[in-house]
Parts: structure tokens; sequence; C-alpha cells
């Protein structure tokens, strides 16, 4: 019985990437980094590059009709990831420029094989290569000569036993190539301007021999270099008996009693009203009450500053670490860039509450092109953060029509676990604000709209409505009535 070949995966050491790529990059294998010029394809071959070369495993970089390796070399070592103490020790820079330009590609492939035997790399790349093809002076023949090359070059790199990778300036995916054909692995890189943000995107449109993730994926480039932005895998929450579950206080006198005792852990809650009805506020208290209980938290601010909140203490307990803080001024923000940010501050805190604030402002802090999928990306942050095993509240803007009840702007009240409504409404010409527990799954909630006042000691709940003098019993009284059409 033949046994299978086992193919070692290699830590690209891109954020991210080897996720994408199904576990890592593949030993030995043939892969193209395409895209169009300035979306990021020298920086992510360097950064691959200088994570993999070691002494034992060196590296060899050509570089043909581009930028000369000196240029090249000023600015990518800008970037973190350059290991300086590394260059002509592990890692080997050598330009094809003389032999592209006499438009041979034997020559060229000649001088590649004599560079590959007298240094006998582990990694090797070509970049750009597209610079060796449109040299070529094999007119009405070069789709015929660049598929002898591919081939001999991917012989000689597997009969070496390296692991390559070609660089190379594409506009398009849809034109038959030989290069496609023959690679291993085809790492696309995606960029466009909408409106005043770059939006760049990576496609792993083949990997031979591993269960890549299929579709586009936001990439970023900083002074790290490349990060890529994965969907995180939503872990299945556990089903917890009725009877025992443990509950999370809102730290709102009264609101938890509202909520048969509190928010279930795990839990996700939408807290929906309109501008100027305390969300944040009790979001803050939500995290208060969990700092007193000695628990960390998570906050993602999208609207203001959390300094700028009516409890005060959150913004020390920010400054002391018991609180964290994710927040973001690009442009060009996706969610899963935004759950990334989430899941590593909850991990590196051990936090068990996270509050988004709110998700209004977090749509307009989105990209353009992330804006579509909104509601769909939503579902996956949700599921993903209780996958998490933390207790997740987030506010959301919410117009006031006076004369109806509705739960969210973004028909997103299915995705969580509890609702909690607040709303205005007019008496003797005065607004009063009124709250209600729409939902809390598997709870014996109340079904009381109550009024509150929000004072120096934070939101204060009073009584049922019916239970006050004269409120409900004259005509300028106006009351909830009903749902709004689609929502849940």
């Amino acid at each position: 019985m033949t046994s299978k070949v086992t193919i070692n995966s290699l830590a690209t050491g891109v954020p991210g990437l080897d996720d994408l790529l199904g576990g890592g990059l593949p030993e030995f294998s043939f892969n193209l980094i395409a895209g169009q010029p300035g979306c990021g394809k020298t920086t992510l071959a360097h950064q691959i590059m200088f994570a993999l070369a070691t002494e034992d495993r060196p590296a060899l970089y050509f570089t043909v009709l581009g930028e000369p390796p000196l240029k090249m070399l000023r600015y990518q070592q800008q970037f973190a990831f350059f290991d300086p103490a590394a260059i002509n020790r592990s890692v080997r820079f050598v330009n094809l420029c003389e032999e592209a330009m006499a438009g041979n590609l034997d020559q060229v492939l000649a001088r590649i094989t004599e560079e590959v035997a007298a240094h006998e790399p582990a990694l090797v790349f070509v970049d750009s290569f597209r610079s060796v093809v449109l040299a070529t002076d094999a007119s009405g023949h070069a789709h015929n000569h660049l598929q002898r090359f591919m081939q001999q070059l991917g012989m000689l790199m597997t009969s070496w036993q390296a692991t390559t990778f070609l660089i190379g300036e594409y506009f398009t995916d849809t034109d038959a190539n030989p290069v496609f054909t023959v690679a291993d692995g085809l790492i696309w890189m995606r960029q466009s301007v909408q409106r005043n943000a770059m939006v760049r995107k990576m496609e792993i449109m083949k990997m031979r021999g591993q269960p890549s993730l299929p579709g586009l994926h936001s990439f970023r480039i900083s002074g790290d270099g490349v990060q890529v932005f994965v969907p995180a895998p939503a872990a299945p929450r556990l089903a917890a008996d009725v009877g025992t579950v443990q509950r999370a206080s809102m730290g709102v006198p009264g609101l938890d009693e509202m909520m048969d005792g509190g928010l279930p852990r795990g839990y996700s809650l939408l807290l929906a009203g309109p501008s100027g009805s305390g969300k944040s506020i009790l979001a803050a208290a939500f995290l208060d009450a969990g700092v007193r209980n000695g628990e960390t938290g998570v906050i993602a601010a999208f609207e203001r500053r959390p300094h700028r909140l009516h409890n005060k203490a959150l913004a020390q307990y920010i400054e002391d670490g018991r609180i964290g803080l994710v927040e973001s001024h690009a442009t060009d923000i996706s969610i899963e860039e935004v759950m990334q940010m989430l899941a590593t501050e909850i991990r590196r805190r051990g936090a068990s509450r996270v509050v988004i604030d709110s998700l209004s402002g977090f749509e307009l802090a989105l990209g353009p092109s992330f804006k579509e999928d909104f509601r769909e990306s939503l579902l996956r942050l949700v599921t993903s953060l209780t996958g998490l095993g933390v207790t997740v509240l987030m506010t959301s803007e919410l117009e006031d029509r006076y004369t109806d009840l509705r739960f969210s702007p973004y028909g997103t009240a299915f995705m969580t676990d509890a609702i909690i409504v607040q709303r205005y409404i007019e008496v003797e010409s005065r607004l009063r604000r009124v709250l209600a527990v729409v939902k809390v799954r598997d709870s014996g909630h109340s079904d009381q709209l109550r009024e509150y006042s929000i004072g120096d000691a934070g939101i204060e709940i009073g009584t049922m409505l019916a239970e006050q003098e004269g409120l409900l019993g004259g005509r300028p009284a106006t009351r909830p009535r009903g749902v709004a059409a689609g929502e849940a």
C-alpha cells in the first residue's frame, strides 16, 4: 500500500495569511504573487522572505527590469520585518537586468540556474517576473517560449527543493496564461480607490493540496508590513441549562430585575434608542458593573472618546488596564479587521464583557465596499464574539417616530439574544424617557414599559407607566403602538 506524501507547511510570518492559505505555505511549492502596481506585491514577498530565511534555509531574490536592489531596499528597510543583518547571509539579492534586457529567456534561465547552483537556496524570488516576459525577443512565439521557460524553471526548482515565488504585474485574471497553469499557488492582490479610501483585498485563487479560504479578504499595509484580515471562525456556543445559567449584572438598579436576573453570560444584547436616550451611559454602567465584580472588559468606540461618557470611571478603567479600548480612525476599515482587533484585546486582557458603541458609528466607519454586506458581516461578528464566550452589548441609534416601536434600523434584531429599547414619549409638552426589555431568550423577563431618568448617579429606573398618576390618563400622552414592519 502506497503511503501519502507529507507536505510541510511554512509559516509565512504575515498575520492572517496562513489562515487564508489553509495552514501555511506548502514547502517546495511554485507560487505566483500577482496584482496591479503599488498593491503590495514586493512588500508581501519581502515579508515572507525575511520570516522564512535562515542561514540553513537561505533565500535568493532576483530583480529584473523593476527597481534596482539598492533603491528597493532603501524603501523596504522602513518596515519592521526588515533585518539588515540577514543581507548577504541568509538573504542574497541578484540583479538580472542585463540578461532580461537581452530579451533571451534561455539566458535568463541560465543565470538563475547558475546562481541557484552556487548558493543552494531554499527560497527563490523573481521580481518582477512579468518584466522577463515583456523583454523576450521571441516575436510571434512569446507564448510558446514562455510556456517552455515556465516548465523548465518549475522542474529545476522542484529538483533543487526550493520554494519559489514569481512576482508579476497583472491587471486582469481572465486572460489565459501558462504561468497561472504551472503555478501551484496563485495569490492575487487587488486595490481600488473608493471615495477617499484605498481598499486592498487579497484572494487565494489557487493553492494546490490545501483548503484555502475562498473569496476576497481585506488587508492593510502598515509599518509592520502586510496584515490580512480573515473571518473569525464562529465557535458553537454550548447550550446551558436554563436554571443554572450565570448572569451578568447590567449595573443599573432595577434593570437586572426586569431581565429576570441580568443578562445571561455569553449572550449578545442590542440596546436601541434615539439620540440622547442614554445608550452610552447604560453601556458604561454595564462595563463598570463588570469591573466592580473583578472582571475586565473591552469597548469598541466609534462615536465618541470614552472620556466623554457620563461614567467618568470608565476613562480611569481604560487607563489602568481594566478596560481595553479598540478604536480606529481609518476610512477603509472592515468588519474582519475590527473583529481581529477585538479578539486580540479580549485574549490579551482575559475580558468577559464587550461593548460596541455604536453600530451606527461602526457602519459609518466602514469602507464603502464593506457597507454592502454590513448585515451579513455583523452576524459573523456577533456569532464570533459570543463564540469566544464573552457577553456582548451593542448600541444602535434609532430614529424615534413616537407612534411606533422599532428595534433596529438594520433588521438585525434577530441576531441578538436580548433587546432593550429606549424611547421618548410626550407628556404635557415634555419628553419623558421610557425603556422596555423586548427580548431575553430563555428568560421570563418583564414586559413593563418603565420611565427612567439620567442624573449624576447615572440611569435611574422608575415605576411602570400605568402606576404613575395621570401619565397615561390625559390626551397629551402618546404611547407606542405596535412594531414597525420588517422587525423581528
